[in-house]
């Protein structure tokens, strides 16, 4: 069995050590940890653990649609697809919708994927320019 103070300190290094592209993906995989946790507990019908995980997300995706850099058009695109993400998961809080927490969750699921392939390219292109 993992212990909860072990796992929180590394947590905690794993944070205090990432640069922002790696905290980024870190908050992708929460959202996404966290909206599972949502649509387990809406099936089993604890709304109040579904509540809670499902405001843990949204408050991600408010934070992404925040740092997001406007001056760019792939911002802007991008913030129209949080704010649908964001959309999703109101509605499928507010009516107990999995089918609407699922369709966040596909789209949290295509941009974390971008977003780590997006790494991984700037990586070799860094690599490259050595």
């Amino acid at each position: 069995m993992v212990n909860p103070q072990m796992a929180n300190a590394y947590k905690n290094q794993q944070v205090m050590t990432s640069s922002p592209e790696q905290l980024t993906l870190l908050l992708y995989n929460g959202a996404l940890r966290f909206l599972t946790e949502s649509i387990l507990a809406m099936e089993q019908g604890n709304i109040p653990k579904s509540h809670n995980a499902n405001i843990r997300v949204q408050n991600i995706v408010r934070e992404f649609i925040r740092t997001l850099d406007m001056n760019y058009e792939l911002s802007i695109n991008w913030a129209k697809l949080y704010e649908y993400t964001e959309y999703c998961l109101i509605q499928g809080n507010i009516k107990k919708d999995v089918e609407q927490l699922l369709q966040a969750k596909s789209m949290l699921t295509e941009m974390r994927d971008a977003w780590a392939e997006a790494m991984k390219q700037t990586h070799v292109d860094r690599a490259v320019a050595k």
